[in-house]
């Protein structure tokens, strides 16, 4: 007897994989059925349903379009056996992120996918690409993911680390979900199952700011952060978490954000790894100041995760912002 074939449904944003070329440059011009038709027999394994949402480069894909496709995926969870949506690799790590935490306990595989050729490029990566997406969200394994070059990484742990190579992103400080080779698709027999009803939170806070420090940088932007009324701040500090204090006081700076209600997080800039604000001197005086550590998490997973927290709370409320920071939520953060 012959296997049901899966539901899926197809959500394009725009992107490389569906670019065209413009007098200006390359820019979204396909649309999702022709990218399926692009797709070959492929395409004829799985019943799938088109819905074209944007048409953006994903450079001009924001907070408000993470909640157009949060909630288009929500709204059609119990509808299909798995969503797949096309998207630019620029910001594929932020959206696969923020849907991590939009879509806490979605119990169906939302996979997030692109390429760095268009898909009627003859030496295109986007069959390749789309193939893994469909059989990972036809595996009924939940959760939302980033599948690209025959692997799949959980959303909040996906990098681009590369701008043209095939292999454009890493499953940082994560094992990867899945990987296909000639036995097939291989998926982490210990990803975590649901423990709750999936809930919609779409709510993100805007007025976040995200530093890298440099040698010689300058403490007195927080307070024209502090002017603007921003609510929080991620810090991509030196090493293990080092912040300088000697000739221009960081650590001062930090007190005033926090007296200020402003919620400060400190990662590293190394991309492997953690944070551990305890080891040095220049760490723990950091801590003392009120910031919140965010140990292994990649970037794009503590700036989305804090703009979503900080939509959850009550202004001000610094205790419960720190308590639900800590938390992992979609394996983020290792226990």
């Amino acid at each position: 007897m012959q296997e049901e074939q899966k539901r899926i449904l197809l959500l394009t944003t725009g992107g490389t994989i569906a670019s065209l070329p413009t007098s200006q440059g390359l820019a979204p011009g396909l649309e999702g059925d022709q990218l399926v038709q692009l797709l070959g027999r492929i395409a004829s394994q799985y019943r799938i349903t088109v819905r074209d949402l944007l048409q953006l480069d994903s450079s001009n894909i924001q907070p408000e379009e993470w909640q157009v496709i949060a909630e288009a995926v929500y709204q059609a969870r119990s509808d299909y056996d798995g969503i797949v949506i096309t998207h630019g690799t620029d910001t594929m790590a932020y959206t696969s992120s923020a849907l991590s935490f939009m879509l806490l306990n979605i119990r169906i595989p939302v996979v997030l996918t692109g390429a760095q050729l268009s898909i009627d490029h003859p030496l295109t990566d986007a069959v390749d690409n789309l193939r893994t997406a469909l059989a990972m969200a036809a595996s009924g394994t939940p959760g939302v993911f980033l599948a690209f070059n025959r692997t799949v990484i959980r959303g909040c742990r996906a990098v681009k680390i590369r701008t043209t190579n095939f292999s454009a992103f890493e499953s940082v400080n994560s094992p990867y979900a899945a990987y296909v080779d000639g036995g097939g698709l291989h998926i982490d027999p210990s990803l975590p199952r649901p423990n709750g009803p999936c809930e919609l939170r779409e709510q993100m806070c805007r007025e976040v700011f995200l530093i890298k420090l440099i040698p010689g940088f300058d403490p007195e932007i927080f307070d024209l952060l502090v002017q603007r009324r921003y609510r929080g701040i991620v810090i991509e500090a030196f090493g293990s978490g080092g912040l300088h204090f000697v000739r221009r006081d960081l650590i001062s700076k930090l007190r005033m954000a926090h007296e200020a209600g402003i919620a400060v997080v400190v990662c590293s800039q190394c991309l492997y790894e953690s944070s551990n604000l305890s080891l040095y001197q220049t760490g723990q005086k950091a801590l003392e100041q009120g910031v919140i550590e965010s140990y292994d998490m990649t970037t794009e997973a503590a700036v989305t995760k804090l703009m979503w927290v900080l939509a959850q709370m009550p202004e001000g409320d610094l205790k419960s912002v720190r308590e639900c920071f800590a938390t992992n939520m979609a394996g983020e953060i290792n226990a």
